[in-house]
């Protein structure tokens, strides 16, 4: 009722103003009818016990696929261009930066995420919003369905209790459903789909996702723009960092090769394995073994007891390249060496295991009691 009203009032306001031509008012008056069906559509979704028909998800994407109109060029990511291409020159600067510092982390998650990945796509194609969204609950909770905040927010969508309870979770002493994968991605869909109907860009919906509405508000009114680019130092810093981090993350999770990611290929195509940062005294001392598969680093140093540090300087970009799917020269201390060569198989069948029990989904959290 209050966005009628508000409505009803700018209607009359415009179309009462004597400054403005018939075409003028007619084009306005089409607008506001226009959006209010839009959020009549977008309320009847959001309050549906279940997930909305066929039509209305059709309804509600055509309303939000050009979100990300300030990202890309072509209002929405292709994958069968080069991202270079099509993404907004803004952003470029800032993906490589993060990539150096977190693109690791994050392309030895891409390997393992995909059974979450494949959830949250098919509930977030339930209402009708796009896919790339579910790069948000990556720099929320690294995926984690126990992840928890310091101010209480919790689950894959670090969700606060209050949302949660809007959105239909129950969050109580017996249950908390925000651990739950499916029912916290329901509610996150919906507290999404909320904050589109008042922001009408994606960009902007993240930044209030992580600080508010308030705040998001307050920095349209400042900057006199609804463009993320030129409103976002008119946010706090954390907010603007935490859409540069989403936009950083999808451009790792959507590039189809690390190697190109990483600058480990020539021109010619091949890997380019960069040199170790050990001394002529360790590389004297020092053996090597060709390598491939999923092996881990970390799994590996753990096992030939070698701190992490260490084996990163013997093989840097060890993950990234097996991760390629590129052969890679390893190379460990005599001593290490030996270690790996008597646990090979039972390393490997570690790494496998590691990599499988990251892949699989949480199971439900929740617990209820009899109250």
């Amino acid at each position: 009722m209050k966005n009628f009203n508000a409505l009803f009032f700018l209607f009359l306001l415009f179309f009462l103003n004597p400054l403005f031509s018939y075409e003028q008012k007619t084009s306005f008056a089409d607008t506001l009818i226009n959006k209010q069906k839009e959020d009549k559509t977008i309320d009847q979704v959001i309050a549906s016990a279940t997930p909305p028909k066929a039509d209305a998800v059709k309804q509600v994407n055509e309303l939000t696929k050009y979100g990300f109109k300030d990202l890309f060029k072509n209002y929405s990511y292709n994958s069968s261009m080069p991202y270079s291409e099509q993404v907004n020159p803004n952003a470029e600067t800032y993906m490589q930066d993060y990539l150096q510092a977190h693109g690791r982390y994050l392309q030895q998650m891409k390997a393992t995420s995909v059974p979450y990945f494949n959830l949250i796509d098919r509930i977030l194609s339930q209402y009708g919003l796009p896919k790339e969204l579910k790069y948000l609950a990556v720099i929320e909770s690294d995926l984690k369905s126990d992840a928890l905040s310091v101010k209480g927010a919790l689950g894959p969508w670090q969700l606060m209790p209050g949302t949660a309870k809007d959105y239909g979770l129950e969050v109580d002493q017996y249950a908390d459903e925000r651990t739950d994968y499916t029912k916290s991605t329901h509610a996150a869909a919906k507290y999404l789909l909320s904050l589109y109907k008042d922001f009408n860009d994606w960009l902007l919906v993240i930044a209030a996702y992580n600080g508010g509405q308030g705040r998001v508000y307050n920095a349209i009114k400042k900057s006199g723009s609804r463009n993320f680019w030129k409103l976002q130092y008119y946010l706090p810093e954390e907010s603007r960092n935490h859409v540069k981090k989403f936009i950083a993350t999808h451009y790792i999770m959507e590039t189809e090769s690390t190697r190109n990611n990483f600058n480990y290929t020539s021109v010619d195509g091949s890997i380019i394995i960069p040199k170790p940062d050990i001394t002529a005294n360790e590389s004297a001392n020092a053996d090597s073994i060709k390598i491939s598969g999923k092996y881990i680093s970390w799994v590996i140093a753990k096992e030939v007891d070698m701190a992490s540090k260490d084996f990163d300087r013997y093989n840097p970009g060890f993950d990234d390249i097996l991760a390629a799917g590129a052969d890679y020269t390893m190379r460990l201390p005599v001593d290490k060496m030996k270690v790996f060569a008597e646990k090979k198989y039972s390393i490997l069948n570690d790494c496998i295991q590691q990599l499988l029990s990251e892949a699989s989904i949480p199971p439900d959290n929740s617990k209820k009691k009899n109250k």
